[in-house]
């Protein structure tokens, strides 16, 4: 082979056979699955003007599960390896996939004989060596887009970085720094298990970020956005127009960075309000109040205190016999979900153990209704598994992530929603997020708030936060606007080693009560 690529097609054919003898010649085995991938990524940066770097690489890994022991104390055993350009000699590249087998067989067995061990000890304990068995599912899904990342030139990139970091440095003097990026990214994934799934899915990205600081007198604010599709680079040089994740052409992204960060520096800081107030908030905002405060919170390996340890826990399950599913969290006004199958940046059709993803409904007219699990976690909890167990990269074991999570829509216009406030703030785009260990409380910085008077935007003000208690904010909502919104979340950080995942957040307008505070 001289094609990275090309591996994958020759593993779709001589795969399904190694994976079936593996299945069956690993003692107590119950389940092999696996998973490979080839990426190729090309990207350029520019700041205040100048070319920064650029760069172009292509890499391919692969990863080993095994599910093995006894059927009430079984173990669950992963093996990861980069394995790059030895993926074109067919030989080695199948002697990389029987050593990680080895090494996944091995870890399967040792957490089987601690599960069972862990069993006896704790009878009562509900197993964490449950697993549900699933239909195995053939899909062939290929990458979307217009502009073959693969096809893309260094030139090209650099140009179109240098050209938007170029316009944001000549809009005056108060651009004390700006920094703009760019990628296309091309991705293919196989999946292959033992009882005969054989799932190709391909997906291209292609994201722009952007980075100002803006001095005006004594002012000064930074501001960071990203804006992205799973498509090639068409989505950046000419926008993308559908809702409800459309987003600019680069040039005009980094403009209105750009200006923004001029305007609010020159606004005085807010005095936070010596009591609660009415805030609303709008679908940039909420996408990090989505985020943190759903998304998180409804992960069942966090619900479950598997990442106690590092991460938090979740307010919405403090054991399994006492969580907040069945019970109002919320008005009747609210409702979120996580849907896989919108074509936003979380976008996928099966996860990595060969699961169909599901579109989830966390909150449904203010009660809690799921949470998102693994076949793992769906055992211990008693439920179906909905396909949500993911990985940043093959050579790491999936975990449990959000997708496309975000606070449904409603019926009110946002201007209506703004105009029936006598006094309130308006608050506009997120910054920076302060969560509470088990995300029952918050803090989370905006980029821009607005006093609401008689039902008018007045003063700008720079440096606001918006605090308050999960479930009491989600109580006081009484409006929810008709503007659903998403935006690309590329940098959501889970897990120990650390995995970085992509994923898309958002919602309409909402109206509530909180407490306004500086900035940190």
């Amino acid at each position: 082979m001289k094609d990275l690529f090309e591996a994958i097609e020759f593993l779709k054919r001589s795969g399904p056979g190694e994976v079936a003898k593996m299945a069956r010649s690993g003692r107590q085995t119950l389940e092999v699955a696996l998973r490979f991938e080839v990426v190729f990524r090309r990207g350029s940066s520019a700041e205040n003007g100048s070319p920064r770097r650029a760069s172009e690489q292509e890499r391919a890994a692969l990863g080993l599960s095994v599910i093995a022991g006894a059927p009430k104390a079984i173990g669950y055993g992963y093996s990861g390896i980069e394995i790059g350009g030895a993926a074109l000699d067919p030989d080695r590249l199948m002697k990389a996939v029987a050593d990680a087998f080895k090494a996944a067989h091995q870890r399967a067995r040792l957490s089987s004989r601690r599960n069972a061990a862990m069993a006896r000890a704790h009878p009562a304990r509900p197993g964490d060596g449950a697993w549900i068995p699933m239909a195995p599912a053939q899909a062939e899904i290929p990458a979307v887009y217009a502009r073959d990342p693969r096809a893309v030139t260094n030139a090209e990139l650099s140009s179109l970085t240098l050209e938007a970091s170029r316009a944001v440095a000549q809009l005056g003097p108060e651009i004390a720094f700006n920094s703009v990026s760019a990628f296309t990214e091309l991705r293919h994934e196989l999946f292959i298990d033992g009882a005969g799934a054989l799932i190709f899915q391909g997906f291209a990205f292609s994201q722009a970020d952007c980075y100002v600081v803006a001095q005006s007198g004594e002012g000064f604010h930074e501001i960071h956005d990203t804006i992205g599709q799973q498509r090639g680079l068409e989505c950046l040089l000419e926008g993308w127009p559908e809702l409800p994740m459309a987003n600019p052409d680069l040039m005009t992204f980094a403009l209105e960075m750009g200006r923004e960060a001029q305007m609010v520096a020159a606004a005085p800081p807010l005095k936070a309000p010596e009591r609660e107030v009415v805030v609303v908030t709008d679908p940039h905002f909420n996408a990090l109040l989505a985020h943190e405060i759903v998304g998180h919170p409804c992960e069942a390996d966090r619900a479950l205190k598997m990442e106690a340890g590092y991460a938090g826990r979740s307010w919405l399950v403090r054991s399994l016999a006492d969580t907040e599913i069945g019970r109002r969290i919320g008005s009747p006004l609210i409702s979120a979900c996580s849907d896989p199958g919108l074509r936003a940046y979380g976008h996928y059709d099966y996860d990595h153990e060969g699961t169909l993803g599901q579109h989830v409904v966390h909150i449904d007219r203010g009660i809690f209704n799921a949470l998102l699990n693994s076949r793992a976690t769906a055992a211990i909890m008693g439920v179906e598994p909905n396909g949500a167990a993911r990985a940043s990269e093959v050579r790491y074991a999936p975990l449990i992530r959000m997708s496309n999570t975000y606070f449904m829509p409603g019926d009110s216009p946002p201007e209506q929603i703004i105009g029936e406030v006598e006094h309130g703030y308006y608050v506009c785009g997120n910054r920076i997020p302060s969560i509470a260990e088990s995300r029952e409380s918050f803090r989370i910085s905006a980029r821009r708030v607005y006093e609401i008077d008689h039902g008018r935007l007045g003063r700008l003000f720079r440096s606001g936060s918006v605090m308050g208690g999960s479930k009491d904010f989600f109580m006081h909502v009484d409006a929810v606007g008709n503007d659903l919104r998403l935006i690309a979340i590329p940098n959501c950080g889970k897990g120990q080693p650390m995995q970085v995942k992509r994923m898309a957040n958002g919602g309409p307008t909402l109206r509530s009560r909180a407490r306004l505070a500086g900035d940190y």
